[in-house]
């Protein structure tokens, strides 16, 4: 019994931290589509390239984690607005939805062929600040960086949180999501708020960028699938919804972490899929989503 409480929680522990990543990844997501309406393609490219800068700034230039993560995070955001003033900017004139994600799937394969220019396609492995044996925390075993992955995590999502709630620019932000007309009569600058709004999302993927890095190898292909679990988080927790988007990715983090010591690493992904269609049977709008009521 002792042995198979062991198991569990070890497989437990891996999924908390696999799925505080998927969530990390999924705030930004949701907050670009929710706050901006714009369906980010390019989001998983965020991710990797935050990976690639925190590599190497920590391993190639020697700095410390702290700064390196800083530094990724800063650097993501700069491209983020870059992406915006020269890319999105243009296409808000036009109502249509598709432009902006059709301009989003050209960054996405512009910022993997950059990559794979200025890093190379061989994985690199940057390591964790955290290492050494497994730790017995009573409830669960798991290992040191593991650990650091879910309270960095848990410390970005909080400070998103109070950044979006307690502070002008995050008030600036969700008024322009309620009404992006009233908000510029009231003197707010909204090609700001949205540059901002796309720039603090890419920075997020790029955190979580650098928490995958501390457990697995990168490459320039990696943002591909970690774009398709966002959306799998984003759609499992509600389109829009903050609270939606930490617990579908906690959610998914253990499905997937459960599945593959149980079951099947070739079934890790199927289960996550499972997971989904299972919720959106049950709540169409998911988890946190609000119903939409049609008129007949």
């Amino acid at each position: 019994m002792v042995a198979v409480f062991a198991e569990f929680s070890q497989y437990f522990g891996n999924g908390l931290a696999l799925g505080a990543i998927y969530a990390l990844m999924a705030l930004g997501l949701t907050l670009i589509f929710g706050y901006m309406n714009v369906v980010n393609f390019a989001h998983g490219e965020f991710y990797m390239v935050g990976a690639f800068f925190a590599y190497t700034f920590i391993v190639l230039a020697g700095w410390p984690f702290w700064l390196g993560l800083a530094g990724a995070a800063l650097g993501a955001a700069a491209l983020g607005l870059l992406a915006d003033r020269f890319l999105l900017r243009a296409l808000r004139r036009h109502d249509e939805i598709a432009m902006p994600m059709l301009a989003t799937i050209g960054l996405s394969i512009a910022l993997q062929n950059l990559a794979t220019i200025i890093w190379n396609p061989v994985p690199k492995t940057m390591g964790s600040p955290a290492s050494g044996d497994s730790l017995n925390l009573g409830f669960m075993r798991t290992r040191p960086q593991l650990l650091l992955v879910v309270a960095l995590a848990a410390v970005v999502i909080v400070g998103a949180h109070l950044f979006l709630n307690r502070t002008r620019a995050g008030l600036s932000m969700r008024a322009t999501f309620q009404d992006p007309a009233a908000a510029w009569l009231m003197g707010v600058n909204v090609n700001r708020v949205y540059g901002m709004t796309f720039a603090f999302g890419a920075a997020l993927a790029a955190i979580s960028g650098v928490l995958i890095a501390t457990i697995f190898q990168i490459t320039p292909a990696m943002g591909g699938l970690a774009t398709a679990k966002a959306f799998v988080v984003v759609i499992l927790g509600g389109l829009g919804s903050f609270p939606g988007a930490v617990v579908g990715g906690l959610l998914l983090g253990v499905a997937e972490s459960l599945a593959a010591g149980y079951l099947s690493s070739g079934l890790q992904d199927a289960v996550g899929l499972m997971v989904l269609v299972v919720v959106l049977m049950l709540r169409p709008q998911g988890l946190f989503g609000r119903r939409e009521v049609v008129a007949e």
